[in-house]
C-alpha cells in the first residue's frame, strides 16, 4: 500500500510547537487513509498521530494499522460504546479501580490480578471487557494528555488466575487498537510463580510497550507510588488518601 498525500496538518489543541516533520507525516497518512476509508475523516490528528509513532513514524505501516483498526472497530464495537449489561459478569468479579490521576496527569488503573479466574472467563466477554475499561480511562483524559499509568497488583495471584489467553489478548487489543496509550504499568506485590507466566507472556509485548512495565520491589513500593503518585491521588490502600471504588 503506497501512501503519499499533500495536505498540510489540521492542528489542534496540544498540537502547537510539535514538531513540524512529524505533523507533515500525519498529514501523508491522512490523505493515504482517508482515500481508502471515509471514515478516517472523524478521526483527529493526535489519534493519527498514535498510530503513526507506534510504527516508528513509518506512513505506510502505519495507515495499515489503523485501517485495521476502523474495520476492528466497526465489528468489535457495533454500537460506538460497550454497555456494562455487555461485560456485568466481568465487572461483578470488582477487579479494577479506575480513579485519581497521577503527577503527570494520567489517569490511573489499579487492577487486582488475583481477582481474574480463568474458570470464570468467557472470552469473548472479556474482550469486550478491555474494550469498556479503555474506553473508559481514554474517557478521563484530560484535555493534552494521551495516556494512562497502571498499579498491577498482584499479591494472592496463583495458578487459579493464570490466563495466558485472556492476557495476551488484552495486549493484542491494547498494542494494535489502542497504541500510544499505556503510559507505564508498575507491577507490585509480584509473586514468584507470576515469572513464569510473564516469560510466556513477555514474547507477545512490542518493543515500544516492554519498557512500560515495571516491576516494584516491596521495599521501594511506597517511595515508588509517591514518586509518581501525590498522596492525595493514590489508594488508602497503598498510603493514599483515595478509597478505591471498583469501575
Amino acid at each position: 500500500m503506497a501512501c503519499e498525500g499533500e495536505r498540510s496538518p489540521q492542528k489542534g489543541f496540544g498540537e502547537s510547537g510539535s514538531d513540524e516533520a512529524e505533523w507533515e507525516k500525519v498529514a501523508q497518512m491522512r490523505a493515504c487513509v482517508e482515500a481508502q476509508d471515509p471514515a478516517a475523516k472523524e478521526v483527529d490528528n493526535l489519534t493519527l498521530r498514535r498510530f503513526l509513532r507506534a510504527r516508528d513514524l513509518d506512513i505506510e505501516k502505519a495507515s495499515a494499522m489503523f485501517l485495521k483498526y476502523l474495520n476492528w472497530r466497526k465489528g468489535a464495537v457495533p454500537n460506538g460504546f460497550i454497555s456494562e449489561a455487555e461485560v456485568k459478569n466481568e465487572l461483578a468479579q470488582e477487579k479494577l479501580c479506575l480513579q485519581g490521576f497521577d503527577k503527570m496527569g494520567r489517569p490511573i488503573f489499579v487492577l487486582f490480578g488475583a481477582r481474574h479466574y480463568y474458570c470464570k472467563r468467557e472470552m469473548e466477554e472479556f474482550k469486550r471487557f478491555v474494550v469498556y475499561c479503555l474506553d473508559k480511562v481514554c474517557s478521563r483524559m484530560p484535555r493534552g494528555q494521551e495516556k494512562f499509568i497502571c498499579i498491577a497488583d498482584l499479591k494472592g495471584w496463583g495458578y487459579s488466575n493464570s490466563d495466558i489467553r485472556a492476557y495476551i489478548a488484552a495486549l493484542d487489543i491494547m498494542q494494535n487498537y489502542y497504541p500510544e496509550r499505556l503510559g507505564k504499568v508498575l507491577l507490585i506485590h509480584v509473586p514468584y510463580i507470576f515469572m513464569k507466566a510473564w516469560k510466556i507472556i513477555y514474547p507477545f509485548i512490542d518493543k515500544n510497550t516492554k519498557k512500560k512495565f515495571v516491576f516494584v520491589e516491596d521495599k521501594h513500593l511506597q517511595a515508588t507510588l509517591l514518586e509518581n503518585i501525590d498522596e492525595s491521588q493514590l489508594p488508602e490502600l497503598y498510603g493514599g488518601k483515595l478509597p478505591l471504588i471498583p469501575i
